[in-house]
């Protein structure tokens, strides 16, 4: 099997469409359909079948999209592992970085790494922790610093501090009229992250698992650093990771709204993928986490 065939192979099932997918690899039709070919023959088995103008995998085709892709995986992460090797390893990580997380925990990661090891190289990506686990299943990332993710075998998660998150809102916000109850949060709308990350199906459930509708959220954003001033200029409430409110840029002017039932508590994880490939310098990033994780959050 050719590697050049299944990379064909993998656009062609992607599009659906052999003209077009002919275009994007700036390859000929007859080119792709010989691909197609050596794939089918060297497996005995078709890969395609027609769907009106379109064309779409068989079940063996839907297997082999789905093992291609981990081919190639490993693939490039040999390669890079090879090269870490050869070269005796100078490093580079790519780490990603919940957005809640990042202003108050990177620049003491990064400040500790680069005093032990001054030519280190990171890409860092900072998102949400939904959008982060996709990338590190997908290779593009080594490690991510999220909230901790149990019972799941695609990673391993490695405990570095704990935290917390709350509700907050202006501070002449008229829920701090009087005493607040849980129901009362009810009567305002929010801004909040995606239903996909971890923090708002936390909040959510806990409305919800108290027989109240959940938060209602009029914006929805994954960027922290507008929050501060989406929430100060209305009456809308949001849900922040502690140190973020105490110590975030432009939060001066917000209070945390005191309940016991909107208080999460939360373990501060790096994880990484079970089966992927550890470069070294990712190795020791973790190790100080785990052995610094607390005093490099208090900065």
């Amino acid at each position: 099997m050719d590697l050049r065939d299944l990379t064909y192979f993998e656009t062609i099932a992607e599009i659906g469409h052999l003209g077009r997918a002919a275009e994007k690899l700036n390859r000929s039709q007859p080119a792709l359909s010989k691909s197609i070919q050596r794939l089918e023959e060297s497996l005995g088995t078709r890969l395609f079948q027609r769907d009106g103008r379109r064309i779409k995998l068989t079940d063996v085709g839907e297997l082999l999209l789905a093992r291609g892709k981990q081919l190639r995986l490993s693939i490039s992460e040999t390669e890079r592992e090879v090269r870490d090797f050869a070269s005796g390893l100078v490093g580079n990580i790519r780490l990603g970085c919940a957005a809640s997380m990042a202003d108050h925990l990177l620049p003491q990661l990064v400040g500790a790494l680069l005093e032990r090891a001054p030519e280190l190289t990171l890409s860092l990506s900072i998102a949400q922790d939904d959008v982060l686990k996709d990338s590190l299943l997908a290779g593009r990332l080594d490690a991510t610093i999220c909230p901790l993710i149990v019972d799941d075998p695609r990673f391993v998660s490695y405990p570095v501090v704990q935290d917390e998150a709350v509700v907050v809102a202006s501070e002449d916000h008229p829920v701090f009229d009087h005493p607040v109850q849980l129901k009362d949060l009810c009567a305002y709308r929010w801004v909040l992250a995606p239903p996909t990350v971890t923090a708002r199906r936390w909040i959510d459930n806990a409305f919800l698992s108290r027989q109240l509708p959940a938060p209602v959220a009029q914006i929805e954003t994954n960027a922290i650093s507008l929050l501060p001033r989406l929430i100060e200029r209305t009456r809308l409430l949001s849900f922040v990771a502690r140190e973020t409110l105490e110590h975030g840029q432009g939060m001066a002017r917000l209070r945390e709204v005191p309940l016991a039932e909107t208080t999460m508590s939360r373990t501060v994880a790096v994880l990484v993928r079970t089966e992927g490939y550890l470069p070294p310098a990712a190795a020791a990033m973790i190790e100080l986490l785990r052995q610094e994780g607390e005093a490099l959050l208090k900065g």
